[in-house]
C-alpha cells in the first residue's frame, strides 16, 4: 500500500493492501477500495462507495458525492463501481436516491473521459465509453459496449441499448435501441453501429440480421410502429434481432428514438 502523506483517509475506510493513493486525495469513512486501485492526486471519494479492483482514477474526479437532486434528503445510498475502469480528470459520479435504486452502478472495463458525468441512480454496463464532457441525467440505463460522444447529453430515465453509439454534441431525449447509431439535436437514428459490431467480432450474418430488423421496424411506414414490432417478432428469430425487439417491448418511461424518414438507413 502506498498512501501519500498529504492524503486524508477517514477512519473506517476499507483500503486493500495493494492500493496507491496520491497527494491530497480524500477518502471517506464508508469507502471501499479494491486491490490494485490507483488514485492520482486530488481525487475525492465520499459516501458509501465501492471501487472495484484495478480501477484508476485521475485528478479532480469526485466519486460518491450527494446527487444534484433537490429531492435527496441524505438517505444512505451507494455508488458501486466495478473493476478495470479508467475514470479521467473531473469526472463526477453521484450516489443514488430513495426514488431510484438507492445506488448508482457502473460495470467493468469502462472509460470515462475528462469531465464526464454520471448522475444519481444510473446503471452503466460493461465496456462503456463516455467521451469528454458526456453527461448522463438521473436514472439513465446504458447497456454493455455503449459509446457516447463528447459533449453529448442524455435525458433522465433514458435507456440506451447495448452496442449503441451516440454522436458527439447530441441531445438524447428518447430511448435508443440496441445497435443503433444516433446523432443530432434531439437525436435521431442515422443507422446501425456497424463499426462497433465488427470490432467486437459480430459475424456478417448477425450484422445483416440487425440491419434487416431495423429496416422493418424503423423504416417501413406501411404499418404502425407496434404492428412493425409484432411483425418483426414473428419474422426475425436471430438472437440479435430478438434483442432489439425485447428492448422495444420492455417497460419504458421515454418514447423511442426514431430516424428521419427522409433519409435511408446509413451504415
Amino acid at each position: 500500500m502506498t498512501i501519500h502523506k498529504t492524503a486524508i483517509i477517514e477512519d473506517g475506510a476499507d483500503i486493500n493492501a495493494n492500493v496507491e493513493i496520491g497527494p491530497y486525495c480524500i477518502v471517506g469513512k464508508n469507502v471501499k477500495l479494491g486491490e490494485g486501485v490507483k488514485l492520482h492526486p486530488h481525487v475525492v471519494i465520499d459516501g458509501i462507495t465501492h471501487i472495484g479492483q484495478n480501477t484508476e482514477i485521475f485528478p479532480f474526479a469526485s466519486i460518491g458525492s450527494a446527487p444534484q437532486d433537490l429531492k435527496y434528503k441524505g438517505e444512505k445510498s451507494r455508488v458501486i463501481i466495478g473493476k478495470n475502469n479508467v475514470i479521467r480528470e473531473y469526472t463526477t459520479i453521484n450516489t443514488g436516491t430513495l426514488l431510484g435504486n438507492m445506488e448508482t452502478v457502473v460495470g467493468d472495463n469502462c472509460l470515462f473521459m475528462i469531465g464526464s458525468h454520471i448522475a444519481h441512480d444510473c446503471i452503466v454496463g460493461n465496456n462503456v465509453i463516455l467521451a469528454n464532457n458526456a453527461t448522463l441525467g438521473g436514472h439513465v440505463v446504458l447497456g454493455d459496449n455503449v459509446i457516447i460522444g463528447g459533449l453529448a447529453a442524455v435525458h433522465q430515465h433514458v435507456r440506451i441499448g447495448k452496442f449503441a453509439i451516440i454522436g458527439g454534441v447530441s441531445a438524447v431525449v428518447n430511448d435508443v435501441a440496441p445497435f443503433a447509431s444516433v446523432a443530432g439535436d434531439r437525436a435521431r437514428i442515422i443507422g446501425i453501429n456497424v463499426v462497433g459490431m465488427r470490432r467486437n467480432n459480430f459475424s456478417k450474418e448477425s450484422i445483416s440480421a440487425i440491419r434487416d430488423v431495423f429496416k422493418e421496424i424503423f423504416y417501413n411506414q406501411d404499418k404502425s410502429f407496434n404492428e412493425r414490432i409484432e411483425f418483426a417478432k414473428n419474422s426475425f428469430k436471430e438472437k440479435e434481432s430478438q434483442d432489439v425487439i425485447m428492448f422495444l417491448e420492455s417497460n419504458q418511461k421515454r418514447s423511442v428514438c426514431m430516424p428521419n424518414h427522409q433519409n435511408g438507413i446509413d451504415e
